[in-house]
Formats: C-alpha cells, sequence, structure tokens
C-alpha cells in the first residue's frame, strides 16, 4: 500500500488523458453554435465574474447557498493540496514542505480547517438530498456518488496527516496541533503501530478517488465545475428584456429546430446548468402542474447536443429530434408553449443561464418554418397582420376611450408627449377606464400630450414572444416610420409590455425613444408638485400591490407604482409574499394573455389566492393584462367584494375626486 509512482504516474496519465478528452468532447460541441458577441466590456465581465462565481452572490442568495459557498470555496482551496499530491505522487521530492515557514504552516492550518468545513458541507448535502431535496428528482445516484468522493478525499486527507502526525517526535506535535488541529485529532485515533497502514490506504484512497473524480468529471453534470465561471463571465449585460432580431432574406434559416442553430452562449448554458432546480421552483407554468420545467429544457438541449454532436459536426441530419415527443433529448410542444417569458427563471439561476430566449427560439421555427402552434393563436396572427390589433377591431375605433374628453393629435411643433395608448388602453373595456383616468390626471397636471389616434399600431410584444418574428418585424419597422415621420421623442405607456417594447426592442430598429411607464411619469408628477393632490383616498381600504413582470424583472421598475399608492392612499401598499423581483407571474406574458391553461391550474388563480391571503379591500397593478387576470380570477374564486385598480385609477381617486 506504500506510494509508488512508478504505478501513479501511469493512472495519472491516462487519468488526465481522459479528462482532457471529455473536456473536448463537450466543449468541441459548444463551438458549433451560431456566432454571438460576449467579448465585450473585458473589465466589466471580470467584476461581474468574481461577484457571481467567486463571489456566489446570487447562490446566497437562497438560505442553502451557504453550504454550496463552503463547497466551491472549498474546492478553490484545496486545488493548493490536491496539486501538490499529484506532483508528489510522481515527483516525491515535491512537497509544501519546501515553503518558507512563515507561509507553510499558515496553510497548513488553512487546508486542516477547510478540508473539515467541506466535509461537514458535505454531509449536510447528503442529508439534505435525502429529506428534503431541492426536487424529487434530485436524489440520483450521480449526485451521492460524487458527494461520496469529495468526502472521501476529506477523510483520505485526514487519514495521511493524521498517520503521519502519530509517528512525529513529542517536539513536533505541539506544532502539529497548532497548525493541523483536525489531522491532530485523528492521529489520536491512530495507534503507532497501524500508522503505516492507514496512510497506505489513506493516500490510495485519496488517489483513487482524485482521479476517478477526474475522470468522471467532464462526463457529468458536474461538469458546471468547469463551465459555470466562463458562464458568470459571458453572461448577457444587459437585462435580458429583448429577443435577436431576424433578417428575412432569401436562403435564411429561422428559429431553432435543431442544436446547432443555437449560439454558442447557449449551448455553453446546457454545459453550465448545475441543476440546483432553482429556475423550476420558481416557474409559474411548473408551480401550477404544467409540463414546462425550464431547468429540464436546457437539460434536454444538452442530451440533444451530445447525442447529436457527431452527426451535427458533420452536417448530418440529427438522430434526435430538439422539439418532439418530450423523450430526453427532446422538448415537447406543449412545453414550449406553456412559457409566460416572466423571467423568474433567469432571474434565479445562480450561474445566468437564459432559458426564456430559447424557448422563444424554438417558438420562432415552430411559427415562422412549420406554421405549428395552438389553434386559438390563429385568430390572434390574423387580426394582427389585418388590423393591427389582437382583437381585430378596426383601427377608427381606437380613439372611441375619450370619445368624451378633448384629446389632441401629437403634433411635433407643439406637443412634448406621446401617450402611447395601447391595444388594451384603447379596445379592452376595462382597460379604457385606466386610459381616462391617465388622460384626466395628465391634463390636470397640464403635460403637453398627444395620442396617435387610428394611426397607432399595437407595438408587437405579444408576436415577438410567441415566435411570430416575421410579423413583428413589420410592425416594428411601420411603426418606426410613423414615429420617426411624427418627430416623437418622449413617449407615455400604461402597458409594460409596451413600455419594454418600444424601450428595448426598437432600438434593434434604431429607435431611441424616451420611454416611460405612467407609474414612474405620475410619480414625478406628484413629487414635483405639478399634480395637486386634493388630499388621500381611504375609499379604496387595505391595498396589496402586485408587480408585472415585464415592468418588475424585465426593466428593474418596483418602487414607482408602490409611491403612487402610498402618496394617493397615505400609506403603503401590502406586500404578498413573492414580490419585486421574486414576483409571481399573472399568467399573460409571452402571448398566453390569448392561450387556455389546458393543464393543471390557471397561473392568475395562484396569484389572485396569494393576494387574498393579505385580506386586501384592493388589489393594486400598474399593467392591463394583470387587470385582466386579477378580474378574471376574483370572479372565478368569488371573491366579489375585492376591487382591481390600475395605479392610475388609484392616483385619480387622491386628485381628481
Amino acid at each position: 500500500m506504500t506510494p509508488n509512482p512508478t504505478i501513479f504516474t501511469p493512472l495519472l496519465i491516462i487519468s488526465l488523458g481522459i479528462f482532457a478528452w471529455g473536456c473536448w468532447r463537450r466543449l468541441s460541441l459548444v463551438a458549433i453554435g451560431q456566432a454571438e458577441n460576449r467579448f465585450d466590456n473585458i473589465g466589466t465581465r471580470i467584476g461581474e465574474m468574481l461577484k457571481y462565481a467567486f463571489g456566489q452572490k446570487r447562490v446566497l442568495a437562497k438560505p442553502f447557498g451557504l453550504n454550496h459557498f463552503v463547497i466551491f470555496w472549498s474546492f478553490i482551496i484545496l486545488l493548493v493540496s490536491n496539486t501538490e499530491f499529484l506532483l508528489h505522487g510522481v515527483f516525491p521530492s515535491i512537497s509544501l514542505a519546501h515553503l518558507p515557514d512563515g507561509i507553510y504552516f499558515p496553510l497548513l492550518l488553512v487546508i486542516d480547517i477547510v478540508s473539515l468545513l467541506a466535509l461537514v458541507a458535505v454531509v449536510i448535502a447528503m442529508v439534505r438530498r435525502i429529506i428534503a431535496p431541492p426536487y424529487p428528482e434530485a436524489r440520483t445516484i450521480e449526485a451521492f456518488f460524487i458527494l461520496a468522493l469529495i468526502a472521501t478525499l476529506m477523510l483520505a486527507n485526514f487519514g495521511i496527516n493524521g498517520a503521519r502526525i502519530s509517528h512525529m517526535p513529542e517536539n513536533y506535535l505541539a506544532v502539529a496541533r497548532t497548525y493541523m488541529p483536525v489531522s491532530s485529532f485523528a492521529a489520536g485515533l491512530i495507534t503507532p503501530s497501524a500508522g503505516a497502514l492507514v496512510f497506505g490506504v489513506s493516500w490510495w484512497a485519496h488517489a483513487a478517488a482524485l482521479l476517478l473524480f477526474m475522470c468522471y468529471l467532464p462526463h457529468s453534470k458536474h461538469m458546471h465545475i468547469l463551465t459555470a465561471i466562463p458562464n458568470c463571465f459571458f453572461r448577457r449585460l444587459e437585462k435580458p428584456n429583448t429577443q435577436p432580431r431576424e433578417e428575412f432574406v432569401s436562403g435564411n434559416t429561422f428559429g431553432v429546430a435543431q442544436a446547432d442553430r443555437f449560439t454558442w452562449k447557449d449551448l455553453l448554458d446546457s454545459m453550465a446548468c448545475t441543476e440546483c432546480g432553482r429556475c423550476q421552483k420558481v416557474c409559474p407554468a411548473n408551480i401550477t402542474g404544467k409540463p414546462l420545467n425550464p431547468r429540464a429544457v436546457v437539460h434536454d438541449i444538452k442530451v440533444n447536443l451530445l447525442e447529436n454532436g457527431a452527426l451535427l459536426k458533420q452536417g448530418a441530419t440529427p438522430a434526435t429530434p430538439l422539439i418532439g415527443d418530450g423523450g430526453e433529448g427532446s422538448v415537447a410542444e406543449e412545453v414550449i408553449w406553456g412559457c409566460t417569458t416572466c423571467g423568474a427563471c433567469m432571474e434565479v439561476c445562480p450561474v445566468f443561464i437564459e432559458q426564456m430566449p430559447k424557448i422563444v427560439k424554438m417558438r420562432r421555427h415552430l411559427v415562422e418554418n412549420e406554421a405549428r402552434f395552438p389553434e386559438e393563436l390563429l385568430n390572434l396572427f390574423e387580426n394582427m397582420e389585418g388590423r393591427s390589433n389582437p382583437w381585430g377591431i378596426a383601427p377608427s375605433e381606437r380613439t372611441k376611450w375619450c370619445a368624451q374628453m378633448e384629446v389632441k393629435p401629437f403634433d411635433k411643433n407643439t406637443t412634448e408627449y406621446l401617450l402611447y395608448v395601447g391595444c388594451a388602453g384603447s379596445f379592452d373595456s376595462r382597460s379604457k377606464h385606466v386610459s381616462v383616468a391617465l388622460a384626466q390626471l395628465l391634463d390636470k397636471a397640464g403635460v403637453s400630450w398627444g395620442i396617435l389616434g387610428k394611426d397607432e399600431k399595437c407595438c408587437g410584444d405579444s408576436l415577438r414572444r410567441l415566435g411570430n418574428e416575421y410579423v413583428f418585424d413589420r410592425m416594428a419597422k411601420e411603426n418606426v416610420r410613423i414615429f420617426t415621420e411624427r418627430g416623437v421623442k418622449k413617449v407615455i405607456t400604461q402597458c409594460p409590455h409596451c413600455f419594454s417594447t418600444l424601450k428595448n426592442d426598437y432600438r434593434q430598429y434604431g429607435l431611441e425613444l424616451e420611454v416611460i411607464h405612467h407609474s414612474e411619469f405620475l410619480r414625478n408628477l406628484v413629487q414635483d408638485g405639478h399634480l395637486k393632490l386634493e388630499g388621500t383616498s381611504a375609499e379604496l381600504g387595505a391595498t396589496v400591490f402586485h408587480d408585472s413582470c415585464y415592468l418588475g424583472r424585465h426593466n428593474d421598475v418596483y418602487d414607482a407604482p408602490r409611491e403612487v399608492i402610498e402618496l394617493a392612499t397615505g400609506a403603503a401598499p401590502a406586500e404578498m409574499e413573492r414580490n419585486r423581483n421574486n414576483a409571481f407571474c399573472c399568467g399573460a406574458g409571452g402571448g398566453r394573455m390569448w392561450m387556455e391553461e389546458h393543464t393543471g391550474e390557471r397561473i392568475n388563480l395562484t396569484r389572485v389566492r396569494e393576494a387574498l391571503e393579505e385580506k386586501p379591500d384592493t388589489i393594486c397593478v400598474s399593467c392591463p393584462y394583470c387587470l385582466t387576470m386579477f378580474e378574471d380570477g376574483l370572479k372565478d374564486v368569488k371573491a366579489d367584494s375585492v376591487k382591481v385598480r390600475d395605479v392610475a385609477e388609484v392616483l385619480a381617486e387622491a386628485a381628481l375626486r
């Protein structure tokens, strides 16, 4: 059992070869993805990598993250001792003991303590996997095998050092107890006669575990140990609130139907996934019993890439379809259409995987190449193409909401702000009340504003998120033309989907607008003294606020609507259990506004029940989609006494009535 370089050296060479081959095999598959520039702003990227990969900021956002933080940093720190172990196994003369005492002894102490912390963290992780796993499928043989390997490394390390200490002369024991307290404790359990045997067994156990870990790592989900850090470096620096633009020219392919049509960063995402399950625990579709599981989608992309990699490199047809029956390595169509694009999965992912954009890319293929989509979307697409609004109502009726008011058309020479009313604000009977309230508030504050009237067209948000990029592209170009010709520079919106699309998506078309959501604009009017309140309104009773995904998570607007409510009522609204960047979707985003939910519980009902737990008299929202979903949900649960109000209506109660 004595360490022998003659035996260990070829084992190490073979293990390094297997490790290198495994890494090359997987990372070469990443390279078949489409080009994407993620090499800009190098300084910023390094800072983000230090914060999120090494600082583990998102990991620590959850209580159990501390345990992972300990394992991660133990792995980093123990690279020193493990590297020495490998080199010493080949060249026995190499040892940390040659370092100056001022470096060597503190290093021994750090390694000893960190090894104990790692062992404790691994035991905790094992217990958690057994008793309360992050998700049921997390109880895998692979997970326990990796944890067992790490535990073996730590125990073997204590065995090696303990055996050495058990043979030390008395005058060295005091130093050992000071700088290797855990190993010294282990030494007390070893009889001098057993020291050599314990050392040999521990050394080879350590070698076996380390070499086995090295061989297994690139062939398992724990490849993320190597890919998560660069994935944080290559993260999207801006909010992932838009989609890449497609060019509609002859010969182009649209969307993604096989793995090599994803970008290389998409494929790196699949290799970097830690399968921690955080994304599925916040996904509204998954929580309400739908088949969509963001973790599983990323896993299936990886499996598909691995299974088809050799064929894709040769330009051959993949054996396993990316979009298929939902077996491992394929993503079912029902999964693809279940996404509300709320962004909750991306908000919690510790390594910045972009799950939602991958789903939209697959939607694009289904819509644009296959014309396969849920039947209820056919009317939506036809209405958008024919009359530029989801309901297919004549454009001439866009101004009916203000028939009893004197509203001026936007004029670039005399008007400062365009009020982009949006389709809901123009055609939806309930949202028209919000449009009126907002218009009255703007008038009272003396704001210079106007509308496009019948010339206003849908922004195309639902089209883009549903994958109908072709119609969105036409609509966006037409809107850009109109905005440019009319000289529009500043836009007020009441719909977060319009807000996000005009502000973010239209930049891809060269249109730079100052877009502000009505909650921010109204808050500013009151705080700047342009809009005087007659007092605070008590008619709304106890209020609770629901965050819009497209206003909050996608654009970081959280405080403005809350401040409007507080200004109007004199009290801050109550908060639901899930709020701000952790808020739960109403279920209408990503084009789901126009689709039925046929599986599980309706998302809006889950959110309505969460709101009712706060016992509100009024649920406050800042989005017409949320307004519709909450009013429908309250009817379904027969909570007729609870009102739903947009923040503009809330402020109008205090400022106008």
